[in-house]
């Protein structure tokens, strides 16, 4: 059975064309589901009896559950149950312009990051659109606060999961469903390249981020398996494309690794590769977890690479950490099997 949170506006829209039934009400349950946030069919009160049933037939709501909340400052993370009792994270990091949620596409990852916790778990299987949904209304309901911000960054390539990652992004980007203005979110990819082209093609004008984590081939191949088979000579090239047709910024994400792509030939060779596009670099000290060996940069290797990159006109950041402590920051999510 379908899940009502799966379709789009237009998809409920034709599905009551399809029983006969007024297309505006198509546009009533959405705005029950986004809007008013009910919990059952039997809430959506401005629908005849033998429409709620119809509804009741034919589709579910609300399979994905919370099973666990562990809180650091400014942060929250969240461990999902989904309905075939696989598990996801997301993390809830509260800034000072509004509060963003990291949610997951995928359980498990087949990208095969050496320096990633998720990608310990192969992909078990790919989430469907309600499932991303749910974890936003979950969240909602649990902190009593509006998400502001979306960063698809969680477990998984949301590029991978392509079909069920934009029919997300059209749900919570519709003025009539969340309202999520697209530059309040975010994609991460570690580099489909066809499926940023796909993406280069579409409306939507929210935020590409890309995860870089080294300035050639030789280091980026040995940490990251994706590079074999679309290399930097093949990734960067699509990317001006995509800056030139969309005439979007990207940002590059680089986690610092100690020893492996944190020396000044690392950050001048970095600065080589991205001169003169539209983009700013993302930088961020690596998260140990217990399973991984790779380490953090130190400090002063940080601030150095930090350095050379601005004195090369580079746009950067140094990312602030979140969530370290419960092991909620950026490379540090799984799929946990436990409670």
């Amino acid at each position: 059975m379908n899940n009502i949170y799966n379709l789009t506006l237009i998809d409920l829209e034709e599905y009551f064309l399809s029983i006969g039934e007024k297309k505006f009400k198509g546009q009533q349950v959405f705005d029950w589901l986004y809007r008013k946030k009910v919990k059952s069919f039997d809430e959506m009160t401005n629908l005849k009896k033998e429409i709620i049933e119809v509804l009741k037939n034919n589709f579910t709501m609300n399979t994905v559950s919370i099973t666990k909340v562990e809180r650091d400052v400014d942060v929250n993370k969240y461990l999902f149950k989904l309905n075939d009792n696989e598990k996801v994270e997301a993390v809830l990091m509260n800034h000072l312009y509004g509060n963003s949620l990291c949610i997951s596409t995928q359980v498990g990852c087949n990208m095969g990051c050496k320096f990633c916790e998720s990608g310990r778990l192969k992909k078990v299987r790919n989430l469907e659109t309600h499932e991303m949904i749910e974890q936003i209304l979950l969240v909602e309901e649990e902190c009593g606060k509006r998400i502001s911000h979306i960063v698809i960054m969680g477990i998984g390539e949301p590029f991978d999961n392509y079909d069920n990652l934009i029919k997300f992004i059209e749900i919570v980007n519709n003025p009539k469903g969340l309202e999520l203005g697209s530059r309040h979110i975010t994609v991460s990819t570690c580099g489909l390249v066809p499926k940023i082209k796909e993406f280069t093609k579409l409306p939507y004008q929210v935020n590409l981020a890309i995860s870089l984590h080294a300035p050639n081939n030789e280091i980026r191949g040995s940490i990251m398996p994706i590079n074999k088979a679309y290399p930097l000579d093949v990734l960067i090239p699509t990317l001006k494309d995509y800056i030139k047709e969309t005439n979007r910024r990207v940002t590059f994400e680089y986690i610092l690794l100690d020893e492996i792509n944190d020396t000044k030939e690392c950050a001048q060779e970095l600065c080589d590769l991205v001169r003169g596009m539209n983009c700013y670099i993302n930088l961020i000290p690596y998260n140990e977890t217990n399973n991984i060996s790779y380490k953090r940069s130190k400090k002063e290797k940080i601030s150095a690479f930090y350095d050379i990159l601005k004195k090369n006109r580079i746009n950067v950041t140094v990312r602030r950490e979140y969530g370290s402590n419960i092991s909620a920051a950026c490379g540090q999510l799984r799929s946990k099997k436990e409670d």
